[in-house]
């Protein structure tokens, strides 16, 4: 008799979630490498630079002899040092046992915020967000029973998310608000007027905030405006040390804000989780407690996006991006962004398709993640295929 084998029960939410374009990105590599290839990858936004050792050296301090479960909120010395830079940086005084929750980096903390905040049964359950944008604020929304409501980003108005010129039957639908500059993937910047306008118009309508801060202090050559500036009710922000320390291997971040909305989260969070290592915590201690290593690391990225900003000019590539650690590159030809990142594999170099971030038909995101070295030898290996 012929044994046949039922296929693994599957969320149909899940399943309609798109595969992590990571997978792509390393299948890629891994081809290419086999073929005798040594790449460059511009692809995954995972910075090269080293740790700063101090940090480093405060996780090492405090390996412990006997491992146990940290807190799920983070420890008090953790979510004070938050406060403390938040005061320090942004000049916004809040407190660290209502308004601060410590997460394991921000992707997880972004994931769940739908969880948390929506229900799935409500009329009200839809997120709006960016398109193309960072893609965990659909997968989320996928996973927590909300409805859709991307919102097309275009060149024409500096990639800026503009609620106020949506419909009013997708606004009455609405519960969250995404937004993310310096944004990933294009780049691009917003001022404080823009935030200004973003939080009124929010407030007006009953509808959170949701503000994806992760290179708030990678804006070119200084930070960008945190919306806690403006607004603290009504508002979450998602901070990170993956991109501002050099830590993204350590997973660690914090959600701060309205403590109404931060007290829905620290019922989630032993739920899904607990919080990073308690060494990673006084690693996370130290690197918030410094500012000195940010500047050097703004330093080193500005000085990469001047090196293939000369070069897309000096080939006819328009690109775009100020801010974050991307360029927003427009693909010549025919546009098709697909064909043009498989082109660049067989010569070297990595890129990640726009589609990938969803709306991002025709274009590549360049990551200025590899050294400034790696860098120089991708556009070495760039102008071989052209």
């Amino acid at each position: 008799m012929v044994e046949t084998k039922t296929a693994a029960p599957l969320n149909p939410r899940l399943a309609a979630v798109p595969p992590n374009s990571q997978v792509w990105l390393t299948e890629a590599c891994a081809r290419a490498r086999a073929a005798g290839l040594t790449l460059v990858d511009l692809g995954v936004g995972d910075p090269r630079e080293p740790t700063p050792p101090f940090i480093r050296q405060a996780l090492l301090d405090h390996v412990p002899t006997v491992s146990q479960y940290p807190s799920s909120f983070g420890s008090d010395e953790l979510r004070r040092a938050v406060v403390a830079y938040l005061k320090r940086v942004f000049d916004v005084s809040l407190d660290p046992d209502r308004e601060v929750l410590v997460s394991a980096g921000s992707k997880e903390a972004i994931f769940h915020a739908p969880l948390a905040l929506l229900d799935a049964g409500s009329d009200r359950r839809g997120v709006i967000y960016p398109d193309p944008g960072y893609p965990i604020y659909e997968a989320g929304t996928r996973l927590a029973g909300g409805e859709l409501l991307p919102v097309r980003l275009d060149e024409s108005n500096g990639f800026l998310l503009e609620p106020w010129n949506l419909p009013a039957d997708v606004v009455r639908r609405a519960r969250l608000l995404w937004i993310n500059y310096p944004h990933n993937p294009t780049g691009a910047n917003a001022d404080r007027a823009y935030l200004d306008r973003v939080v009124r118009w929010a407030a007006e309508h009953d509808i959170v905030l949701c503000a994806d801060e992760c290179y708030v202090e990678l804006a070119g050559a200084g930070r960008a405006t945190s919306v806690l500036e403006i607004a603290k009710t009504n508002v979450l922000v998602f901070h990170s040390l993956s991109k501002r320390s050099g830590m993204t291997g350590y997973r660690s971040g914090f959600v701060a804000g309205d403590p109404a909305l931060i007290a829905v989260y620290r019922r989630l969070r032993p739920l899904a989780g607990t919080g990073s290592p308690d060494f990673v915590q006084k690693a996370a201690v130290a690197a918030w407690s410094d500012d000195i290593h940010v500047a050097e690391r703004r330093r080193i990225f500005e000085a990469k996006r001047a090196l293939f900003r000369a070069f897309f000019d000096e080939a006819g590539l328009a690109a775009t991006g100020d801010g974050a650690l991307y360029l927003w590159v427009k693909v010549p030809g025919d546009g098709q962004a697909d064909a043009y990142a498989e082109r660049l594999v067989g010569g070297g170099v990595i890129v990640a398709p726009g589609t990938f971030f969803g709306a991002g038909a025709g274009y590549v995101r360049v990551a200025l993640c590899p050294t400034l070295e790696e860098c120089q030898a991708a556009l070495a290996a760039w102008r071989r295929t052209l």
